[in-house]
């Protein structure tokens, strides 16, 4: 996976909730972190095991105990190594009410490990210091060719071998704490919190969202949150997007918790429409189908089923996504009548505030389609017949959420503390449910409380969990590579010139070279028109927000400009097993992973040699360490599905620490082989996104992240836009 360099801090620093420092007096403090996890594997009979273990890494060096070494004094470690520079980190999800998280060798994927963790929270924390750790031994690396020779001798940590010891009963006692669980136990007794500043700049863009988005958000209501409706896109329409947006005095970890829980009695607190719930199928870590039953006074019973889908993006926000589903274990039952529940999403942000709160605070927003034809006279006050559907149940779920996240986690928060709360409201604590008298006009005095603490994050130009639009849906989960080619030999453009952001990163004094499009044909072809499907074409970098010039002061993000590189040709190919190294192909023009499996190549080239000592040259030419920690892609549907907008996103996300992505140097070109099939979280977006790909439009902008101020502000290297493209258009590449 790779790590970043020169981003959060100095090696052993925690960043946002990263390890603890220790040792000060020492001449290079290095980090620490520790506390209870459960490892995971297999035993001498083949059958799972669940050990509870204590875990402490101190700097690159991880040890793996059956108890507590800070309270019993002389414990030695069961399992102890080093935590190498190609340490690859995955997460799995959530299996038998653990979080899992998966590491292994990328260069030998047979060195691997699983750990479990009772909270999502908790396994961010143990990536994190996983990664801190993984910096160390790089750090060390590049220092002397000592250092290398002595890394080398060093034994990498390994938890895949459970060793030769009688391990039935101990897993046996691991189901017991397993079943616990659902009781609401909690299996991490002990972990030191992660110190460091609010900011995490290392995987992530902070809370900007980097593309500009197009939608008009109008506050229409407030129900404890505000109800807000998107009136750009479905002008015309019978359908309406809305959303209930709200600030949770928890943090970002505990509410998704909440949300995800099929805890009954918890459920029935906040949620009034999905509180009976149950697991029909577990799909994936990161996906189930679930069914539930409504019996409200009002209406004749009813019952559904959704599917459920969640991811964590690079910035530690989550996004859960809801999708009516149909499932063979759950036929139409006798006395119920089989409703489609609206397709939704819940996204989850931390936010950083000076607002004193008892574990941090989090904005909350819930979207959703509604189809009604009462929906415009009741957010008007004229029609209450609304409140009768399921569309005005579910956005109630956000009220009920924040009253309960409010009694249960921040009961003795003082009143100054917590200015955004209305004084007008009426609510009862134990209420699930929002009466009408809590619902007002959006010119009363509790809206106008609400938005003075609120409103600044709910329709900001720039604000990825509330102005990006994404998706779920039942596609099959399809493997899909792409491959991306830097070639130094190409043609000029004399109707579009380069981002003077970029000057310096080629040759000024090499005459440019020219070269015609027309010999190197691409399997797909470029669009003419904005009506042309199943084509592609490049786009200015207008659309997507990079580090501008001050980013390292304030954060500060501007406009792209046009691309370095020209994007001279598309492939659009189909095979029956991965490839990679396609420049080495014959069929290539230069002389990709589903069933079957899809690689979009994109071939980029620039009119000059690349400048020595240029950014750009450093990419080409540096370690693949360096490459993964620098290679930066924003993604951004233009046109499409709303749901596959809020699957997709439009975060810029750093390829390496995503994906695997191997390089290939040769000659006057890098290829990437960026392998989206190695994470099953990118292998279940793109199964949304083939599912929908004949009627959306994608832009992708690549970006070489600039992390020191010599470096910024940051240029578009290249960009292309997929327009409506057909699976059955891929062109057979034979090996």
């Amino acid at each position: 996976m790779g790590t970043s360099e020169g981003g959060g801090g100095s090696s052993g620093s925690g960043g946002d909730s990263g390890p603890e420092e220790k040792n000060a007096g020492s001449s290079r403090s290095k980090f620490e972190h520790s506390g209870w996890v459960y490892h995971l594997g297999t035993n001498s009979i083949k059958r799972e095991s669940c050990n509870r273990r204590f875990l402490h890494i101190k700097g690159k060096y991880v040890m793996m105990y059956k108890r507590d070494p800070h309270e019993h004094s002389g414990t030695k470690p069961i399992r102890r190594g080093v935590v190498g520079h190609t340490l690859k980190l995955e997460e799995l999800g959530c299996r038998k009410d653990l979080y899992v998280l998966k590491f292994s060798n990328r260069l030998d994927e047979e060195k691997k490990g699983e750990i479990g963790c009772a909270t999502a929270g908790e396994t961010r924390k143990w990536m994190e210091a996983l990664e801190q750790a993984k910096k160390q031994a790089e750090l060390e690396l590049s220092q002397t060719s000592n250092t290398r020779n002595k890394l080398s001798k060093e034994n990498e940590i390994d938890l895949e071998r459970q060793g030769h010891r009688n391990r039935v009963k101990r897993y046996a006692s691991g189901l017991k704490r397993l079943i616990s669980i659902k009781r609401g136990e909690s299996l991490v007794r002990r972990s030191l919190s992660l110190s460091g500043s609010n900011k995490n700049v290392e995987f992530c863009e902070g809370d900007a969202a980097d593309v500009i988005e197009g939608h008009e958000w109008k506050c229409v209501r407030t129900l404890r949150v505000r109800i807000f409706e998107d009136t750009s896109i479905y002008k015309g329409n019978k359908g309406v997007l809305v959303k209930a947006v709200g600030i949770m005095d928890v943090s970002s970890d505990s509410a998704f918790e909440v949300i995800l829980s099929l805890h009954r009695h918890q459920r029935y607190e906040w949620d009034a429409l999905t509180s009976d719930l149950e697991l029909v199928d577990s799909i994936s870590g990161n996906s189930d189908v679930v069914y539930g039953s409504y019996d409200p006074r009002h209406i004749n019973r009813r019952d559904f089923i959704f599917s459920r889908q969640w991811f964590r993006d690079q910035d530690g926000a989550y996004a859960i996504l809801h999708f009516p589903a149909v499932h063979k274990k759950k036929p139409p039952r006798s006395g119920y009548r089989r409703t489609k529940v609206s397709p939704s999403t819940w996204e989850i942000k931390n936010l950083s505030t000076n607002v004193p709160s008892n574990g941090g605070r989090c904005l909350v927003t819930h979207m959703l389609e509604v189809h009604s034809k009462s929906w415009s006279k009741w957010k008007n006050n004229q029609s209450s017949k609304f409140e009768k559907t399921i569309p005005y149940a579910l956005l109630n779920q956000a009220s009920g959420l924040k009253a309960y996240l409010d009694i249960k986690y921040v009961p003795n928060t003082k009143p100054e503390e917590r200015k955004h709360e209305s004084s007008s409201s009426s609510s009862s604590s134990s209420s699930t449910t929002v009466s009408q008298n809590e619902v007002s006009s959006p010119n009363s005095e509790y809206e106008e409380d609400e938005i003075a603490d609120q409103f600044y994050d709910a329709i900001s130009a720039y604000s990825s969990s509330d102005d990006d639009d994404s998706d779920y849906d039942d596609a099959p989960l399809d493997t899909k590579g792409s491959s991306i080619m830097l070639q130094t030999a190409s043609f000029s453009n004399p109707n579009r010139v380069p981002d003077p952001c970029a000057d310096g990163e080629l040759d000024p004094l090499s005459s440019p070279i020219t070269v015609d499009p027309i010999q190197l044909p691409g399997s797909m072809s470029e669009g003419k028109s904005e009506s042309d499907i199943n084509c592609w074409t490049s786009p200015n970098g207008k659309g997507f927000m990079i580090r501008g010039k001050t980013y390292l002061q304030n954060n500060a993000k501007v406009a792209g400009g046009n691309p370095l590189l020209r994007l001279v040709a598309v492939d659009w190919f189909k095979v029956e097993n991965p490839v990679g190294k396609v420049a080495l192909h014959p069929k290539c023009l230069v002389q990709v992973p589903a069933k079957p499996n899809y690689s979009l190549v994109l071939y980029f080239a620039a009119d000059r040699p690349i400048a020595k000592d240029s950014l750009l040259e450093r990419f080409i030419n540096g370690t693949n360490t360096f490459r993964d920690s620098r290679f930066k892609l924003i993604p951004s549907i233009v046109d499409g599905y709303w749901m596959v907008k809020r699957a997709v996103g439009s975060k810029a996300c750093l390829l390496g620490k995503a994906v695997t992505c191997n390089y290939l140097r040769q000659d006057n070109f890098l290829e990437i082989d960026v392998d989206v099939g190695s994470s099953s979280v990118a292998r279940s977006v793109v199964g949304i996104v083939l599912g929908y790909v004949t009627s959306i439009v994608v832009d992708l902008a690549i970006l070489i992240e600039g992390k020191e101020q010599a470096e910024l502000p940051e240029y578009i290297l290249g960009t292309v836009r997929l327009n409506r493209v057909r699976l059955e258009s891929a062109v057979p590449l034979e090996s």
